[in-house]
């Protein structure tokens, strides 16, 4: 049974906060989607895009998708891909959600929805609070946004590059869809952004590999144990000033 796409995190008086989503994203093998399970991710992400050290082809992203099992929810990232593309993706893990983590515009969101009929989480980057401008035209035709740290122009791909950005941009954000917070995150610092931002989910990637594209089993258990501290400590707080 696919679990539904949650509501951002919200607190009514004598509550607490609702669980924080976590995602790991870009897995490859697996050992470490099975950790990753276990330890409790909600949300396991399968890279589409070659120039990625974390990219899939399809039948090796099959076999994974394969594993889940309905524990998580199955997240296709994919950047600036065609619609031969997305089909090929969505064919091979039967994803719950599409991930859009290139330049795509509002009106492809918006195609990519009513073409595939997907709930669809697309990313911002983000290095000043420029950046943000883009936010509301987003957030009327996504069902989540995922908030990155912009790659230097010389990059080859836009995220999994380990680059935290300035978390206090999000403070006080609401964009009026769930967000989850991205880039730089690893197990020592997502309390630190979880207590920032009050994201409604994080996304790791290469702040759990020991090397580009190699999981660390113990940096995801450590990972998903400290985000879900933070957001057991977080939830208390609101409650008691409720």
């Amino acid at each position: 049974m696919r679990r539904p796409v949650e509501p951002a995190s919200s607190c009514a008086k004598g509550s607490v906060l609702a669980s924080l989503v976590i995602k790991i994203c870009g897995l490859r093998s697996p050992e470490a989607l099975d950790v990753a399970l276990h330890a409790g991710a909600d949300m396991v992400g399968f890279v589409f895009f070659p120039p990625s050290p974390r990219h899939l082809d399809a039948d090796a992203a099959r076999t994974l998708a394969a594993r889940v099992k309905g524990r998580a929810q199955k997240v296709a990232l994919s950047v600036d891909a065609t619609d031969e593309d997305l089909t090929a993706a969505i064919e091979a893990i039967q994803p719950d959600l599409l991930q859009l983590h290139g330049r795509e515009s509002p009106k492809r969101v918006l195609e990519v929805k009513a073409r595939f009929k997907l709930p669809v989480i697309k990313a911002i980057a983000v290095e000043s609070r420029d950046d943000l401008a883009i936010v509301a035209d987003y957030a009327e035709v996504a069902d989540r946004l995922i908030f990155d740290a912009r790659a230097p122009r010389e990059a080859t791909r836009p995220g999994g590059l380990g680059k935290p950005f300035d978390w206090r941009l999000l403070q006080n954000l609401d964009p009026r869809i769930p967000f989850m917070l991205s880039g730089g995150l690893d197990p020592s610092n997502v309390a630190e952004a979880v207590r920032i931002t009050r994201p409604g989910g994080v996304d790791v990637s290469s702040g759990v590999e020991r090397a580009p594209g190699d999981k660390d089993p113990e940096k995801i258990r450590a990972f998903i144990r400290a985000a879900r501290a933070a957001d057991t400590a977080g939830g208390k707080r609101m409650a008691n000033q409720a």
